[in-house]
C-alpha cells in the first residue's frame, strides 16, 4: 500500500538548541518584570504627589483697624440700604417729553423732575372752560325767565305748567355749570398727573426712562416704563446685617457698633443698633439687624458692602484715641527658633515669614513689620505647620 511508503519524517519535533533556548526566554521575562516594577514605582510617586492633600488650613486677612474694634463681641457683614427709597413714576400714561434730572442730582420734595405729553388734555381743558362760559350765559336767561313766569303766575297771565318748565330749565343750566366746573377740575388733575414730582428730599440713584419713551404707572405693556427714576433719601442710610441665630442674644438695641466699609477699610464710622427685625430667615438661619450711623460722609453710598463690629461695651476714650494698627489674632502667630513668625500660602505650600509684634489688644497682636495690610496668613497655626510643608486651603 502507498501508506506504508509515506515519509513521516516531516512530523518529527525539532528539539535542537536552535529552536529552543530557555535562557533567552528567561531574560525576556525578567526584563518585563523589571520594566513593570519601574512603571509601578513611578506611578506610585506620581500619584502620591498628586493626591496628597496636605494639612488643611484656613486663611485670615491682616487688616489695619482701630484698637477699639478689637473690643467687638461679634462681627457681621451686610450692605448699606436707604430706608427711604422710591421708584418714581407718573400717575398718568403718556410719552415722556422732558426729564430734568440725571444720576446724582439732588431734588426737593414736590420738585418737577419730568413731564409727559399733555396737549390733548389741555385741549379738553379749554373745551371744558368754554362749556362753562356758555352755561353761565344761559344761566342769566334761564333765571330771568323763571322769575318772570313766577310773577305772571300771580297775575294769572301764566300757568303753573309754564312756571314748572322755566324752573326745570333753570335747574338744568345750574347743573350744567356744576358739571362744567367738575370737568375743568378733572382736566386740571389730569394735567397735574402728567407731571412727575419728587416725593421727598433725596438724591437720584438711577434714570430708568429716556425722552420719547411711553411711561405708564403700572408698566402695562412691554414697551412702557413704570419708573422714570429711582431716588433715595441719603439721610436714611443704615447697614442691614445678617446675624446668626446662635449669636443674636449678643445684640441689644442701641448697642455701640463700629461700621467699616469694604471700599474704605482704613475708615470706621460709629454706629448703633437701630432695630432687630423680629423674624428669622429660615433658609440662612439668620436674623436681620439694622445698624444706624451716628454720622457719615458722602463716601457712604447705598448698596456698598460693610462690616459691623458689635461692641461688648463702650470703648474707653483713651483706647479710641490710639492710632490704628495692623493686627492679627494671636492664634495666627507662632514661635519658631525664638522668633515670631506667620505663614503665607504660595503654590499650596506654607511660607514662613518673620514678623515683629507690638501692642496687644485682647486676643490680637499688632504687627509692626513683616507683612502688609491685606496679606492672607494661616489662621490657627499648629506645630505640624513648618516652612515648605504642603497645605490645603479650606
Amino acid at each position: 500500500m502507498e501508506t506504508k511508503n509515506a515519509d513521516l519524517s516531516g512530523l518529527k519535533i525539532d528539539r535542537s538548541e536552535k529552536s529552543y533556548n530557555p535562557d533567552s526566554n528567561r531574560n525576556k521575562i525578567i526584563g518585563i518584570l523589571i520594566g513593570t516594577a519601574a512603571v509601578v514605582i513611578i506611578l506610585f510617586f506620581v500619584l502620591r504627589s498628586t493626591f496628597t492633600q496636605g494639612i488643611e488650613v484656613k486663611l485670615i486677612t491682616a487688616v489695619t483697624q482701630s484698637p477699639s474694634q478689637t473690643n467687638a463681641s461679634l462681627t457681621a457683614s451686610g450692605y448699606i440700604v436707604a430706608q427711604r427709597k422710591a421708584a418714581v413714576a407718573s400717575k398718568g400714561t403718556g410719552r415722556l417729553i422732558w426729564l430734568g434730572v440725571v444720576e446724582g442730582d439732588k431734588v426737593k420734595k414736590g420738585q418737577i423732575i419730568g413731564r409727559l405729553e399733555d396737549n390733548d388734555i389741555h385741549a379738553l381743558l379749554e373745551q371744558a372752560k368754554a362749556n362753562l362760559l356758555l352755561a353761565q350765559a344761559d344761566l342769566k336767561d334761564a333765571e330771568n325767565t323763571y322769575n318772570r313766569e313766577k310773577a305772571l303766575l300771580k297775575t294769572g297771565s301764566a300757568t303753573k305748567m309754564d312756571v314748572d318748565a322755566a324752573e326745570a330749565r333753570y335747574l338744568r343750566v345750574v347743573a350744567s355749570i356744576d358739571g362744567a366746573k367738575a370737568n375743568i377740575s378733572s382736566q386740571e388733575i389730569a394735567i397735574e398727573n402728567m407731571l412727575i414730582r419728587a416725593p421727598f428730599d433725596g438724591t437720584v440713584l438711577t434714570k430708568n426712562a429716556d425722552i420719547g419713551e411711553i411711561v405708564s404707572p403700572l408698566g402695562a405693556s412691554l414697551n412702557s416704563r413704570a419708573a422714570v427714576v429711582t431716588m433715595a433719601d441719603m439721610g436714611s442710610l443704615e447697614v442691614e446685617a445678617d446675624v446668626s441665630e446662635s449669636n443674636i442674644e449678643k445684640i441689644k438695641l442701641n448697642q455701640e457698633s463700629d461700621i467699616v466699609l469694604d471700599a474704605y477699610p482704613d475708615k470706621s464710622y460709629e454706629g448703633y443698633v437701630a432695630k432687630i427685625i423680629p423674624t428669622a430667615d429660615r433658609s440662612k438661619a439668620t436674623v436681620m439687624v439694622k445698624v444706624g450711623f451716628k454720622n457719615y460722609d458722602e463716601r457712604v453710598l447705598p448698596e456698598m458692602s460693610a462690616k459691623v463690629l458689635f461692641m461688648s461695651d463702650k470703648p474707653k476714650d483713651e483706647i479710641k484715641d490710639e492710632k490704628p494698627a495692623l493686627i492679627l489674632p494671636m492664634t495666627s502667630i507662632a514661635k519658631r527658633d525664638g522668633k515670631d513668625v506667620v505663614y503665607l500660602v504660595r503654590d499650596e505650600k506654607a511660607v514662613e515669614i518673620p514678623v515683629t509684634t507690638g501692642r496687644r489688644f485682647n486676643a490680637y497682636l499688632e504687627i509692626t513689620s513683616g507683612i502688609s495690610d491685606g496679606d492672607k496668613v494661616i489662621d490657627k497655626v499648629i506645630d505640624q505647620i513648618k516652612n515648605g510643608i504642603k497645605v490645603k486651603v479650606l
